[in-house]
């Protein structure tokens, strides 16, 4: 996947702002979902749910790593179309590790 640069489009001011505020409430939601499973793992003592919670919060930070950078591609004279592919295999691989992790900890109190 190679990145492709185009000139940046007309209306600089608004696009980096909305793209910022998209990365903003994935990272806040990101966050709060990890604070939920944090605290489920540590109310129903277990140790699965609090590791799918930290996994999470580093999620979220990548998220807010990457609006970041996007913003800051945004607001240049040149736009890449294409993200980091490091950081979108990061993020997806997260996503798919706390996903599961959670999902193993609902069998796992369900077996018990």
């Amino acid at each position: 996947m190679a990145a492709h640069s185009v000139p940046a489009p007309g209306d600089p001011g608004l696009q980096p702002e909305r793209t910022a505020l998209a990365w903003s409430r994935t990272a806040l939601a990101l966050a709060v979902n990890a604070l939920l499973s944090m605290r489920a793992g540590f109310v129903t003592g277990q140790p699965l749910l609090v590791a799918v919670g930290a996994l999470l919060f580093a999620a979220s930070g990548a998220a807010v790593a990457i609006g970041t950078v996007r913003r800051r591609q945004l607001a240049g004279h040149r736009l890449v179309i294409t993200p980091p592919r490091g950081a979108l295999v990061g993020v997806a691989a997260a996503t798919l590790l706390a996903s599961a992790g959670g999902i193993a900890s609902i069998f796992a109190e369900g077996a018990a």
